[in-house]
Formats: structure tokens, C-alpha cells, sequence
């Protein structure tokens, strides 16, 4: 249903939510973190310059990827390029991962593409994880659906994966970069959880302003939403030049690693060694 509302003297159109959330999410992922994570109470006023010159709020509570759930898995699945075939390709070449292959995903969401690979390899295992309790709900909500018994999701901080070293095969992330502060944080810790002669796959939008198509979205969903604590995600996302890219992903010692561009899109494939 499309509903006209006022906001700021201006009309903004937008989709009502397409999916009923349940109040808890119940996961049964042995790795990570449990989804009961509150907020650590901190100041509010210090931020994080971004490369592009906006500041993440670092130590504000509240997300937009909370309040604003619905608008992000609508932009997933409607809106964003889909990579699953070019994710396998990359990946398995001859599109067989082995039995057993471990797979995280590290800024989830809705888990589009945890869902999809765990449909098409039902021998895989894979990990979802982000930092909104709400997208893991509305992805272990979407695995149930399917009844995809090998996909599990869990609420963890990219940032700081509580998982051991060299725990998976793979690690996969899409559009993640975009909007956190500690992009190189995020490659090391991809780095750390990767078995010997593991591989991640990266793919990241190149262009600053159809990144910032789902930020803007929810900013804008948000207003009707006061908050107390703030936001803590920017209004324009990061993006990184084709060299920027490369030099991001330089900062481990990876056996072999190349980016490319495609498009809207940017990709990396690393391989540790």
C-alpha cells in the first residue's frame, strides 16, 4: 500500500512495511555473540571523520537500520544489483564448493545473500552476522521461510567478530564498507577469520550518490521517529576511488588479491595464504 504523508512541508512517498517482524529473534548459531546486545552508555559527542568529510556518530545508540528495517530490506531486494551469480563464479569456478565449506557474511541484513547461497549449496554452513538485531530477525525470519536449516544469523559488530582465528572457508560482504568508520578494521578482521587458503569476496557501489539511495530513504522514514539518542549512521556513504579500493585491501598480506570494476560496482577477491 502507498501512503502520502507531510514531512518538513515536503510529500515523500513511501511503501509500507511488507513483512510483519516478530517481537524476538531466536538464532542457533554456535558462533558469535547472542542477539541481547545493548548499548553501552557513552557520550554522545564524539564522532568520526569519514573519508568523504561526513562524520559517523560514532557513540549515538540508536540505528537507522533498526527503526527503518523495512525500507533497507525493500532496497535489497528491489533496488540493489543483484551479485549471487557473480559471487559463485568468483568463489567456485566450477560452482561446487566442497561439503563442509564454511561461509560468513559480515554486514548481513535482510540475508539476501546468505539465503541464497544456503539455498543453492545446502552443504555449505553459513554465518549471517550484523549489528542490527532487527535486520538478523528479518533474515532468520526469511531462512525460515525457505527452511534453510545451514544458514544461522547473529547479532556481532563487523568490527569485532567473536569468532576465532581462521574459523571459515569464506567471507563475503556487500556494501558494508560503505557506511562504517574503520573500513581497514573490517578487511583485518576478514583477514583474521579466514582459514589458510580461504578467499573473501567484496563488492562495494563506486558512485557516492546511488550508495546513498537507502541512507537517505531512512533518514528521511526516521523523522517521524524522534530518537533521544541520535543516529549514529552518516547521510551520504563512503565510497572509495578504484585505487582507494585497492589500497584498502593491500593492508593484509594476502597471497594474492585483485579488484575490479563493473558497472555501478566495485570487487574484490582476496585469497590468504
Amino acid at each position: 500500500m502507498i501512503r502520502k504523508l507531510n514531512l518538513s512541508s515536503n510529500s515523500l512517498l513511501i511503501v509500507e512495511n511488507f513483512l510483519t517482524l516478530k517481537n524476538e529473534t531466536k538464532t542457533d548459531c554456535a558462533t558469535g555473540n547472542n542477539d541481547k546486545m545493548p548499548p553501552k552508555q557513552v557520550l554522545l559527542d564524539k564522532t568520526t571523520t569519514l573519508p568523504n568529510g561526513y562524520e559517523y556518530q560514532a557513540f549515538k545508540h540508536d540505528s537507522l537500520f533498526e527503526h527503518a528495517t523495512w525500507a533497507y530490506a525493500f532496497c535489497r531486494e528491489h533496488l540493489f544489483r543483484d551479485d549471487t551469480r557473480r559471487i559463485i563464479t568468483a568463489l567456485w569456478p566450477d560452482e561446487h564448493p566442497a561439503p563442509g565449506t564454511t561461509l560468513i557474511e559480515l554486514g548481513c541484513g535482510p540475508g539476501f545473500y546468505s539465503c541464497r547461497l544456503g539455498e543453492r549449496f545446502r552443504e555449505m554452513s553459513i554465518t549471517g552476522v550484523d549489528r542490527s538485531a532487527k535486520q538478523v530477525q528479518w533474515a532468520s525470519e526469511r531462512a525460515q521461510s525457505l527452511q534453510l536449516t545451514n544458514c544461522c544469523f547473529k547479532r556481532i559488530n563487523a568490527l569485532k567478530l567473536s569468532c576465532s582465528d581462521a574459523a571459515f572457508d569464506v567471507v563475503l560482504a556487500s556494501r558494508l564498507l560503505t557506511i562504517l568508520p574503520e573500513q581497514a578494521g573490517v578487511i583485518a578482521e576478514m583477514y583474521r577469520v579466514l582459514k589458510p587458503g580461504g578467499r573473501c569476496f567484496v563488492a562495494e557501489p563506486r558512485y557516492a550518490l546511488w550508495a546513498s539511495i537507502p541512507l537517505l530513504a531512512m533518514w528521511l522514514l526516521v523523522g517521524l521517529i524522534p530518537s533521544g539518542n541520535g543516529y549514529r549512521e552518516p547521510y551520504k556513504a563512503t565510497v572509495f576511488s578504484a585505487k582507494g579500493f585497492a589500497n584498502l585491501f593491500a593492508t593484509q598480506s594476502w597471497k594474492k588479491f585483485r579488484t575490479w570494476q563493473d558497472g555501478r560496482y566495485q570487487y574484490a577477491l582476496c585469497e590468504k595464504g
